[in-house]
């Protein structure tokens, strides 16, 4: 564990240093971050259902539930592991936003992103490209920002994209 320790470590000191010479990139990875508070998870259902489209209740099911799950598992891996946060790790290091909890392992932005995105996919097909850039981006602002190690996002975007596929599995989905 030690020496995945040290290979996250150096990989969040490059990433971050990236961003922190990019003006730009850090204040696009603000916005981004914010984009995965939670809020597109419930106006993307609500948007779907003003356009009208017969698939709407199994997405809303698949998604809720999925959801649902994620945020379970999420709370319980977080604060069983306890993984510290880059800036309670790093010596020196300060992030640029605040987090919302005091654990790391696994990033809850990125695992509720990538379980909108694979959830939409499964039951749109089509814009499942767009949804995955999308929640790559939130995942890479959160370690642009100071928040997460990199193996926090892939911990998360697997976690979500896995809960939501045997989500849509149970549902019959797929």
């Amino acid at each position: 564990m030690a020496t995945l320790q040290q290979v996250d470590t150096k990989l969040f000191a490059r990433v971050f240093r990236h961003g922190e010479q990019r003006t730009l990139l850090r204040s696009m990875a603000k916005i981004l971050s914010r984009t995965g508070d939670g809020l597109l998870h419930l106006a993307l259902p609500a948007l779907l259902a003003l356009i009208g489209t017969e698939q709407l209740p199994a997405y809303c099911v698949l998604l809720g539930s999925a959801m649902f799950v994620e945020r379970l598992v999420y709370f319980v891996l977080k604060n069983t592991l306890r993984r510290r946060r880059p800036q309670d790790f790093v010596p020196g290091f300060r992030s640029i936003i605040q987090a919302s909890d005091k654990f790391s392992f696994p990033s809850g932005h990125t695992s509720a992103a990538f379980c909108l995105a694979t959830s939409t996919g499964i039951v749109f097909g089509g814009p499942f490209i767009a949804m995955y850039i999308w929640a790559s981006a939130v995942a890479l602002s959160r370690v642009l920002l100071g928040v997460h190690f990199p193996g926090d996002t892939l911990a998360g975007a697997i976690m979500g994209s896995s809960i939501a596929v045997l989500t849509a599995s149970q549902l019959g989905l797929l």
